[in-house]
């Protein structure tokens, strides 16, 4: 049995018909070709399928997608905007916050969801909150050193 869930993603509202199993990273990047969003571990650990549900980060390997029927969707490629990268995609360019770039996607969803918070985090406060975005390449500080300067902090 299908069902018809309407939602907004990156701005552009979307009806989609989805099986109720379907999971909001499949209809994503299977649906809608939106492959920047990674799936890692399938379980919900490893942060690296992170998008915005109304402003919130989550997991979307582990969220069926009816359950954000009427809910605004952002996933990296919504970041841009006007062919300009969002601060944090720059930061992330000019700090070196990626290696590999499988988790980077979600590093930034995550990272944004902070600043969109808490627009000046203490570096404590970033570590506290990206402890569930997992990244086996670049040890972390470059991860740090790019969220900071986009915070405007110090990097």
């Amino acid at each position: 049995m299908e069902q018809t869930i309407r939602l907004r993603i990156n701005g552009e509202p979307k009806e989609l018909t989805v099986r109720p199993r379907r999971l909001l990273v499949d209809l994503l990047r299977y649906d809608l070709g939106l492959t920047g969003t990674k799936e890692g571990c399938s379980v919900g650990v490893c942060g690296a399928c992170t998008v915005l549900v109304n402003g919130k980060n989550i997991a979307s390997c582990i969220t069926p997608a009816v359950f954000v029927d009427g809910c605004d969707i952002t996933t990296i490629e919504g970041l841009a905007e006007d062919g300009r990268l969002h601060p944090l995609q720059q930061a992330f360019i000019d700090y070196g916050g990626f290696q590999c770039g499988i988790c980077t996607p979600g590093q930034i969803m995550a990272a944004k969801a902070l600043l969109d918070e808490n627009p000046h985090p203490t570096e404590a406060e970033i570590k506290e909150w990206m402890m569930g975005n997992l990244c086996r390449c670049t040890g972390y500080y470059k991860i740090l050193d790019s969220i900071k300067a986009a915070a405007g902090s110090e990097a």
